[in-house]
């Protein structure tokens, strides 16, 4: 599944499941214990592991210019994500190294970070420079005194933060957000639900006719998705019906933008989702074993006033409607949990995607 990736090779696979009427397939049938979703002790080995693995912690797009920051909880540890004057993007523990204070808060741009507290100053890159009545801190170094940092990386668009390692090995994925788009909109809150049944509905199409018989299936296919495999992480394609009109144009000329959807499962707990017009990058921090804090980035697909615009109108159809959807049948699920009527979740030849998620997290759980 990990061959034919590109969006000339995504268009004939499409074309070749309409003829035929057939699907991408998965060859394992997953059952998944239902205690996996409520044990408090599998919520903790899950937050480990996203200490220790590289995940996305915001767009590139999100820190523009020197002294763009965005400073948030990511695995429960409030960490602060900021370009310095050099371009660079840096991260660090959000945490004074007076009195541990965070430093900042939300997102913004700032020439230096001021605890609130004391007043101690760090410079974009991280340096202590000021400490007020220092002479009440015999012996203090300042060079030692910095704010904490932790490794990060821009990759794909996106600002990787891993917390407790160097050296990051990453999936093979395509570029997922051009240079230069433009974060539209960005918003936080907070789902009663487990994070990765939250996850898990946006990674199988099985559910689209029953789900949206309304919204999105009249555009769409019943069950007719493609499955790629990058690493641990993965992307499914959800086509719409106008894309047969790419039958009558050459392979080569074919070209995808508006008549699919590429969503990305980006491991552990990302999700980008790329839509006609506008593109979401979703991050899921699980914060109890029935609750998940979702942040959601949301960017034009292209530069331009026009572009925006199209964007935003692409935004409240998808957001209003689809998500809806989706949130009431993730709630139902979350309550049913509670019913003992299954001790498994069975994932099967067409939740391929789920499958793959599952399988290299039960792997990387056990270490």
């Amino acid at each position: 599944m990990a061959a034919r990736t590109d969006d000339q090779s995504v268009a004939q696979r499409v074309l070749e499941h309409i003829e035929r009427g057939t699907t991408d397939t998965g060859a394992e049938v997953w059952r998944e214990p239902v205690a996996n979703y409520l044990s408090a002790d599998r919520l903790a080995g899950e937050i480990a592991l996203l200490r220790r693995v590289p995940v996305p912690f915001c767009p590139s797009a999100a820190l523009p210019e020197p002294g763009s920051y965005v400073a948030r909880e990511a695995a429960g540890v409030p960490l602060l994500a900021v370009r310095g004057s050099d371009g660079k993007v840096r991260a660090f523990r959000n945490a004074c190294r007076h009195r541990g204070t965070q430093v900042a808060n939300g997102s913004g741009c700032a020439r230096s970070f001021i605890c609130p507290y004391h007043a101690w100053t760090y410079e974009l890159d991280g340096r202590l420079r000021h400490v007020p009545h220092q002479d009440g801190f015999p012996g203090l170094d300042k060079k030692t005194h910095g704010l904490a940092p932790v490794e990060a990386q821009e990759r794909l668009g996106m600002v990787f933060i891993n917390q407790e390692g160097s050296a990051s090995t990453f999936d093979a994925l395509p570029e997922l957000i051009k240079p230069g788009r433009q974060v539209f909109a960005a918003a936080e809150r907070e789902l009663d639900v487990n994070w990765k049944i939250f996850l898990e509905g946006f990674i199988e199409g099985y559910h689209i006719r029953f789900t949206h018989p309304e919204s999105f299936f009249p555009y769409g296919f019943d069950n007719l998705n493609l499955i790629d495999l990058f690493g641990r992480s993965s992307r499914i394609t959800y086509p719409f019906k106008r894309i047969k009109k790419l039958e009558t144009v050459p392979a080569a000329e074919r070209k995808v933008e508006g008549l699919l959807t590429y969503v990305y499962h980006l491991f552990p707990n990302v999700l980008v989702t790329i839509l006609s017009r506008h593109t979401n990058v979703v991050i899921l921090e699980p914060l109890a074993v029935g609750r998940t804090r979702q942040i959601t980035y949301t960017l034009a697909n292209d530069a331009g006033e026009e572009a925006l615009a199209e964007a935003k109108r692409d935004q409240d159809f998808v957001g209003n409607v689809g998500a809806v959807e989706d949130l009431a049948v993730v709630k139902s699920i979350q309550r049913g949990i509670h019913s003992g009527a299954n001790e498994v979740f069975t994932f099967g030849h067409f939740e391929s995607c789920i499958v793959h998620f599952h399988r290299a997290l039960d792997a990387a759980l056990r270490g």
